[in-house]
């Protein structure tokens, strides 16, 4: 298990093709630990999380998450331009990794569907969720698994939580795919720091000076 978290963040890539091997049902439940260790919205832990296991409910929802690739996401990308700091090829590797996740999805071991039950969801929801996502993502790279985050699916928003079986008052904010990784962890490809960070005016270069 890696426990540097600086070398941890830097290569916690987006892993999108993985083993249909078991994980084990400890890591899966370390995981779910480090989601309810983070922040949230005057600590009013509303999240639940869906643990789907079961592949006939993995394959009903992987339906329509295929069609969200195939048919608008997918199209959407290749028609425009690659990513900020990468390369056409690399761009393409990206999708060529994200068309493997659409086909398969429904292959990964296991899926951990992040949920908020209750109230009003708004645009600030989110900071009671997220936080909470990205520490099991991280600490799935930590144990060496890989995850990724993924809400394809939420253009068929209420076919896929259908599916899932979530009630009326609980809504879904990504399903998150874990499994051991066919690739390997490594940098991820970011642009630099002084292209999109300012210092105390919109447009003015940040420093460090």
């Amino acid at each position: 298990m890696n426990t540097d978290l600086f070398e941890i963040i830097r290569t916690t890539r987006s892993m999108r093709r993985l083993k249909p091997d078991p994980v084990p049902a400890a890591l899966i439940r370390q995981i779910l630990d480090a989601g309810i260790a983070a922040a949230n919205g005057g600590n009013m832990q509303t999240w639940r999380f869906l643990v789907i296991r079961d592949p006939a409910i993995k394959a009903a929802t992987a339906h329509w998450y295929r069609r969200a690739w195939h048919e608008t996401v997918a199209p959407r990308y290749r028609a425009g331009a690659p990513a900020p700091g990468s390369t056409r090829d690399r761009f393409d590797r990206m999708l060529a990794a994200a068309e493997h996740l659409a086909d398969h999805l429904h292959e990964a071991p296991v899926w951990i569907v992040p949920c908020l039950q209750g109230g009003t969801h708004t645009r600030t929801s989110g900071a009671s969720i997220y936080p909470a996502v990205q520490n099991m993502l991280l600490a799935a790279r930590a144990l060496g698994l890989g995850a990724t985050l993924t809400t394809l699916y939420l253009l068929f928003e209420k076919q896929t939580e259908a599916a899932m079986g979530l009630p009326e008052d609980a809504h879904s904010y990504a399903i998150l795919p874990v499994g051991y990784p066919l690739g390997k962890f490594g940098p991820v490809g970011r642009t630099a720091l002084q292209d999109v960070v300012f210092t105390d005016h919109w447009g003015q270069k940040w420093s460090d000076a």
